[in-house]
C-alpha cells in the first residue's frame, strides 16, 4: 500500500508537466498527428504502461496507473502501450522493442484491437500467442489489459527492468524531466523505495550462488583428489605425448574450473565451472585408459546420480519418487546397484527439509547440473522430478539462465538494446495495419485483423 500510494504520488508531480508537453506538441506548428515512438520508448523505459494523449479516452489515467501499480509489484517485464486508432503500425513492435531495448513481453491496445510480442526467452510465441487469444473477447480497454496483465504475470520470466523508478505513468516525459521531478519531489527516497523488488531477487540470486559454492567446491577438491591418486609424472617411464596431452588438459581444467567459480557472479555462472570439471574428468579418464594398455573410453555424461562418480559406462532405467521410468548415463558401480535392487549412490545437497537428492532441491541446482548434462540431455532426464519442473516453467531460464535443450531463454528486464532476435517481433498489425479482429497477420502468427 506504501508503495502504491509513493508511485502514486511521483506520478502526480509529474501529470502536470506532461499535460503540459502534451498541450505544448498539440498545438505545435507542424506538430505530427502521431506521438514519435521514440517518445512512447522512453515513458516505457520509466514506467511499464503508456497511454498517448490521444488515447486517454481509450484507458483513463487513474486505470493506466492502477495498471502500472500492479506490474511494478510483480517485478515483471511486462510492458503495455496504449494507442489512438490510426497510428502508424508497420513494424510497430519490433521498431519499439529496439527504441526501448528492454527485453520482455509488449502488450499494444491500438484503437480497439490489441495484441502483444515478447522475447522468447521471456515468453514462447505460442505463449505470446494463447494470452492474446484468451483475451481477444475481453470487453473494454480496462478489463483486456487487465486480463492480458493478469494472465501475463503468471507466465514470464525474468524481473522488472531496473530503470522503473515510480516514473511517468505514460505522459510523453523524457527522462531528464522526470528525474528532475523526482529530485524536486525529493526522489532520491521514493527511487529506493521502488528498487526493493530488484533488491530482493539480486538477494535471492546471491545465496543461490552461495549455496551452489558449497557442491562445486566439492567437486573441485574431488576431481584435484583424482589427480593426486593417478600419480601421473610426465617423465614417467612409458609415458608419450598423449598421455602428457590428457594430463596437459586435466590440469587446466582443474585450474580453469577453479578462476571461474572465483569469478562466478550469478547461479548460472556455474554451469562454465561444472562443465570443466566434467572436460577434465574424461581427460583422466583417457589418460588411465593409455596407461593400462585399455581402449579409449567413448565420451558419454557423467553419472546421473553423482557426477562425481566419473563418466558413466551405459544407460539404465531408473524411475525417480512419483515420475516416469527413464534412462539415465550411469557408473559401473551404480549400474550393478540398480541390477541387484538396490538403491543408486545419489548426490545430496542441504535444502530447507534437510540433505535432499540434488534433482529434488532448489532452482539454483539447475545450472550445475547443465555443466554436466548438456547438449540437450538434461531436460529428459529430469522431467518429473522437483527441479525438472521449475526447469520448465517460463520464469526459470530468465532466473537461472539458459543452455539447458529445452529450458533456454532471455533474462526479462535486461537491457540490451537492438541486440534482439527479431523474428519474435516480426509480422504486424495485419501486415502494417489494422483490419479489426482476431490476431496478427504475418510474421509468427497466422490469421489477420
Amino acid at each position: 500500500m506504501k508503495d502504491a500510494l509513493t508511485r502514486t504520488l511521483v506520478r502526480l508531480l509529474i501529470v502536470p508537466v506532461a499535460a503540459a508537453l502534451a498541450v505544448l506538441m498539440a498545438g505545435a506548428p507542424g506538430a505530427h498527428a502521431a506521438t514519435d515512438l521514440s517518445t512512447v520508448a522512453q515513458a516505457l523505459r520509466e514506467s511499464p504502461v503508456y497511454v498517448d494523449p490521444a488515447a486517454r479516452d481509450i484507458l483513463s489515467e487513474a486505470d493506466a496507473e492502477a495498471l502500472a501499480n500492479k506490474i511494478e509489484d510483480a517485478d515483471k517485464p511486462v510492458l503495455v502501450a496504449v494507442l489512438p486508432a490510426g497510428y502508424p503500425t508497420e513494424n510497430l513492435f519490433r521498431n519499439l522493442r529496439t527504441e526501448t531495448g528492454v527485453t520482455g513481453l509488449y502488450g499494444i491496445r491500438l484503437g480497439d484491437a490489441f495484441d502483444a510480442r515478447a522475447d522468447s526467452g521471456v515468453l514462447s510465441r505460442q505463449g505470446v500467442q494463447n494470452l492474446v487469444t484468451a483475451t481477444q473477447d475481453a470487453g473494454d480497454a480496462k478489463a483486456q489489459l487487465n486480463d492480458f496483465v493478469d494472465d501475463a504475470l503468471r507466465n514470464v520470466g525474468g524481473s522488472a527492468p531496473s530503470s522503473w523508478s515510480g516514473g511517468s505513468d505514460g505522459a510523453p516525459v523524457g527522462g531528464l524531466i522526470t528525474v528532475g521531478t523526482l529530485l524536486a519531489a525529493g526522489g532520491a527516497g521514493v527511487y529506493a523505495v521502488s528498487r526493493r523488488n530488484r533488491r530482493r531477487h539480486e538477494e535471492e540470486q546471491r545465496a543461490a550462488l552461495e549455496k551452489l559454492r558449497v557442491v562445486v567446491d566439492e567437486d573441485i577438491t574431488a576431481f584435484g583428489e583424482e589427480l593426486d591418486r593417478l600419480d601421473f609424472r610426465p617423465g614417467e617411464p612409458g609415458a608419450d605425448d598423449a598421455m602428457r596431452a590428457d594430463y596437459g588438459r586435466a590440469l587446466d581444467s582443474y585450474e580453469q574450473s577453479k578462476q571461474l567459480m572465483d569469478a562466478a557472479g550469478r547461479p548460472e555462472d556455474v554451469r562454465a565451472v561444472t562443465q570443466a570439471v566434467e572436460d577434465g574428468r574424461f581427460a583422466l579418464a583417457r589418460l588411465d585408459a593409455r596407461r593400462a594398455g585399455r581402449p579409449l573410453p567413448e565420451r558419454r555424461p557423467p553419472c546421473f546420480f553423482d557426477p562425481r562418480h566419473g563418466p558413466s559406462v551405459a544407460d539404465a532405467l531408473w524411475r525417480p519418487a512419483g515420475g516416469t521410468e527413464r534412462e539415465v548415463p550411469v557408473c559401473a558401480a551404480d549400474r550393478a546397484r540398480l541390477a541387484d535392487g538396490h538403491e543408486p549412490a545419489v548426490r545430496e545437497v542441504d535444502t530447507d527439509l534437510g540433505r535432499r537428492p540434488y534433482w529434488e532441491a532448489g532452482p539454483a541446482y539447475g545450472p550445475w547440473a547443465g555443466g554436466y548434462f548438456g547438449g540437450g540431455l538434461l531436460p529428459g532426464l529430469l522431467v518429473g522430478t522437483v527441479l525438472g519442473g521449475m526447469m520448465a516453467g517460463p520464469s526459470y531460464a530468465a532466473d537461472y539462465g539458459s543452455g539447458y535443450g529445452d529450458f533456454g531463454g532471455y533474462t526479462g528486464g535486461d537491457v540490451s538494446g537492438a541486440d534482439f532476435d527479431s523474428g519474435d517481433f516480426g509480422g504486424g498489425f495485419g501486415g502494417g495495419d489494422f483490419g479489426g479482429g482476431g490476431g496478427f497477420g504475418g510474421g509468427d502468427f497466422g490469421g489477420g485483423f
